[in-house]
């Protein structure tokens, strides 16, 4: 059963309550960012638009692909409907409408870096409800290990009352400190679409390892869905970081750090 908030007549989702909250500190910062950069037209309404449509259907649809075998998948609408949720398909989701709105929009400009601090924000509120409504983690031992309620779907551990790592609060405090870093690089980096790299890099990285700690089915060789699917975007991005470390892209930001040390 889905936990819910009851307001008078109405049945609130806990969790769609903290992802609609989520999706609004998101706006919010995109919104305030492209006010700063002089970047609030037409064409980065447009990719916002995008990123809320591919997010929507990359979030639900990659469920659809947690089974090696795709007959034990239901039906597309199925899915759409009860199926599950995943963050990193709902990333994925959204770049891709962004790419898609901008080649139908006719837009060629960057607007990652008005995305990169407005997702690690929203990424960090909606988080809030995974942590009220899912199963929190692996058993630890660990003094800040929590307990979720017996009634927590796909949780043997809430059933058999054991402290379990807070892998969702390691998420947002993750999120949080990236939202300030990202602030903290804007004026330091200023080569177009290099911050969207560093928090897709960060949180690829993150991701990978909080997997260990997370509750989340192991498939082979002791690793998640997640961590498979991660393995090659790693390769990816580190590619991508290598090239912009080439072309100098990061030299201001690395020549302030070495000032400091």
């Amino acid at each position: 059963m889905v936990p819910q908030w009851r307001v008078g007549p109405l049945a609130l989702p806990v969790h769609g309550v903290f992802v609609g909250l989520g999706v609004l500190a998101a706006t919010v910062v995109f919104v305030a960012e492209a006010r700063r950069r002089d970047a609030m037209n037409e064409q980065s309404l447009i990719a916002v638009t995008g990123a809320l449509v591919g997010g929507a259907i990359g979030m639900r649809l990659s469920g659809w692909a947690q089974h090696i075998d795709f007959r034990f998948n239901p039906t597309v609408l199925r899915v759409w409907e009860f199926g599950s949720r995943s963050i990193l398909g709902g990333l994925l989701g959204a770049y891709i409408g962004v790419l898609v709105a901008k080649r139908i929009g006719g837009y060629r400009g960057k607007t990652g870096d008005l995305f990169a601090p407005a997702v690690a924000l929203g990424m960090a509120v909606g988080r809030i409800g995974c942590h009220l409504t899912e199963a929190p983690g692996r058993p630890t031992s660990l003094p800040w290990g929590v307990h979720a309620p017996v009634t927590t779907p796909k949780c043997p551990g809430c059933l058999a009352g054991v402290a379990m790592h807070p892998s969702f609060v390691y998420e947002i405090a993750f999120q949080l400190a990236v939202f300030g870093i990202l602030l903290w690089l804007r004026s330091r980096v200023t080569q177009p679409g290099e911050l969207f790299v560093i928090y897709v890099a960060g949180y690829a990285v993150f991701r990978f390892f909080v997997e260990f700690v997370r509750a989340n089915d192991t498939v082979w060789l002791g690793l998640t869905r997640p961590q498979w699917f991660l393995l090659p975007s790693l390769v990816v991005i580190g590619v991508r970081l290598g090239y912009g470390y080439r072309r100098g892209y990061y030299d201001q930001l690395l020549r302030r750090l070495e000032s400091r040390v």
